[in-house]
């Protein structure tokens, strides 16, 4: 059984700065099954208002539904076994295996989620006893520092599942170099290793014009070594 686990670089927050990495994790699913694969989503914890009841009566966020759409597969809370759905700007209502646990706040949770890895382990290695590949989504950046002790979806997920890591980034709103160099030079040299490859996602145009950073890219992802100042882009360093 193979995973891999996708993560967004650090580029904001709010659905205007989606790198759409639920979408690139519905493709593999899709490209993987029409490889002959057997392949699941997964997503440890989603924060969601609008969620999907199961055939079964259980509660799972809808992005792993169309996931495993994708993946020719009825969902399951096996994809999603955490789901959020705030309250209010601090709270939320925790549903624990597609049923609801309680209402904590953000802080209260945040002590509290790392009781709950046994089900996210046990969720994901009955997905991985059936499945040939899992495609796994982080939420938000694998790069929080203030939320890494805590972490169980995403650079977290990918260590207890053992996975490769591929960071997506988003060029429509500019910056995208300074979100997957910053994002990879804020992580752990054990985590820099386990990064396979940097996305950049939402390009349109000629990409001859990327060759010299994507050069350089392909160096950060490989070695995690850094990129300098790129003296050599035209308007860089």
């Amino acid at each position: 059984m193979r995973e891999v686990y996708y993560g967004k670089s650090n580029n904001g927050t709010g659905n205007h700065v989606q790198c759409r990495k639920k979408l690139l994790a519905a493709g593999l699913c899709r490209i993987f099954k029409q490889d002959g694969y057997r392949v699941a989503p997964f997503k440890s914890q989603n924060m969601a208002l609008n969620s999907f009841i199961t055939e079964d009566g259980l509660e799972m966020g809808r992005a792993q539904v169309m996931q495993a759409e994708a993946a020719g597969i009825r969902p399951s809370v096996l994809m999603n076994p955490i789901l959020l759905k705030p309250t209010n700007d601090v709270g939320s209502q925790v549903i624990v295996n597609g049923e609801v646990l309680g209402t904590m706040s953000a802080r209260d949770y945040f002590k509290y989620k790392k009781t709950l890895v046994p089900d996210v382990m046990k969720a994901y290695n009955a997905l991985a006893a059936e499945n040939d590949i899992i495609v796994i989504e982080g939420a938000g950046s694998p790069a929080e520092i203030n939320l890494k002790d805590e972490d169980i979806v995403n650079m977290g997920m990918a260590k207890m599942a053992k996975a490769p890591v591929l960071l997506v980034g988003d060029i429509d709103r500019g910056g995208v170099f300074a979100q997957l160099i910053g994002t990879v030079e804020l992580l752990e040299d054990d985590e820099k290793a386990m990064v396979k490859g940097l996305i950049i996602n939402k390009f349109r145009g000629d990409k001859t014009i990327l060759d010299l950073v994507l050069s350089c890219l392909r160096k950060e992802a490989g070695s995690g070594g850094g990129c300098g100042a790129l003296s050599g882009y035209p308007g860089g360093g």
